[in-house]
């Protein structure tokens, strides 16, 4: 990995990781549902533009269109609104570490529902660790109310969850149609986006406080992290590919977790600290990282449609 790529590689771990910080300032003035609506249409745009621009084509076919939409809803606006709403509840610290758990997800479900791929000792063994991680960011014992609301870190859980289903379902279905996978992440985010929209007039709404401050908070959100991300993760996946390109996974909690705390003053306990870097040795573990092989049809990133999906290719991720 060169200069260049470095810094591309990091550049896409701050724009993920960072994510959390955005959707903790746009809650200042913007509902969960707002934040999605915004995020998503902001980031259909831009990656319609990135599309078009590069002269790609869109996918065609009810088909495959109707993969995309139901894709949009599981891999974008439910994930997307469950970070939103959990981050009412829990820190965006915490968010970022329980995010981190979208590869374990994938590899569970991978091995569940995908003929192809099979159980070994490595796997379960980074899979328990990964989840022993999670129980110690979780915490049961702790009474903190910013760290501890159960609601909210399931919330979190949940979205990654979806990211993982997102992304073994991406696998089954939408590899080897011949589709650029910028423009299967541009068409799902727009299908996301009109749905999203659509459902807006049938839905709570609340009053909005526009300030400079959460108003470029979403639009980072849905240009940035959303929009400009993708174009950059298939990019490094291009020039030094998809496995050290996954090791983006491992940055995300990590940026989430300074941001917020040298930003926000989010209070940091020990247990995320330690509870997060178990689930990341979980992951490399399960992923064969740490000297086990690593499978060559393993289902590790983050999605191509959303890219990891579509994980991990498993937010984002959020």
């Amino acid at each position: 990995m060169n200069r260049d790529h470095l810094v591309s590689f990091l550049l896409l771990a701050l724009l993920w990781g960072s994510s959390f910080l955005f959707i903790e300032v746009a809650l200042q003035g913007f509902s969960p549902l707002q934040i999605v609506v915004g995020r998503l249409v902001a980031g259909a745009l831009v990656l319609a533009t990135i599309v078009r621009f590069r002269g790609d084509s869109f996918p065609r076919g009810v088909r495959v269109w109707g993969h995309l939409a139901f894709l949009g809803v599981v891999a974008n606006a439910l994930p997307y609104f469950l970070f939103a709403w959990g981050q009412q509840h829990v820190t965006s610290g915490m968010a970022g570490v329980l995010n981190g758990t979208t590869p374990l997800f994938t590899l569970g479900i991978a091995l569940a529902a995908l003929p192809e791929e099979h159980f070994s000792r490595v796997r379960l063994t980074g899979l328990l660790i990964g989840f022993f991680g999670v129980f110690l960011v979780v915490s049961p014992w702790n009474q903190d109310p910013l760290n501890s609301s159960r609601l909210g870190q399931l919330a979190c859980l949940g979205a990654a969850l979806c990211y993982a289903s997102s992304f073994v379902y991406t696998r089954r279905f939408l590899t080897g149609r011949g589709i650029g996978p910028l423009a299967l992440s541009a068409g799902q985010l727009g299908c996301a986006a009109l749905i999203g929209s659509l459902s807006l007039p049938f839905l709570p709404w609340q009053e909005t406080a526009f300030t400079p401050l959460t108003m470029a908070s979403v639009l980072v959100l849905g240009a940035g992290a959303t929009g400009l991300a993708y174009p950059l993760f298939f990019r490094l996946i291009g020039s030094v590919g998809a496995t050290t390109t996954s090791l983006v996974t491992y940055l995300i909690p990590i940026v989430a977790v300074a941001l917020g705390a040298s930003i926000l003053r989010e209070p940091v306990s020990w247990n995320l600290f330690v509870g997060a870097a178990v689930v990341i040795l979980g992951v490399a573990v399960a992923e064969g990282r740490l000297g086990g092989s690593i499978p060559a049809n393993g289902v590790r990133s983050r999605p191509t449609v959303d890219a990891p999906t579509h994980r991990r290719t498993s937010k984002q991720t959020e």
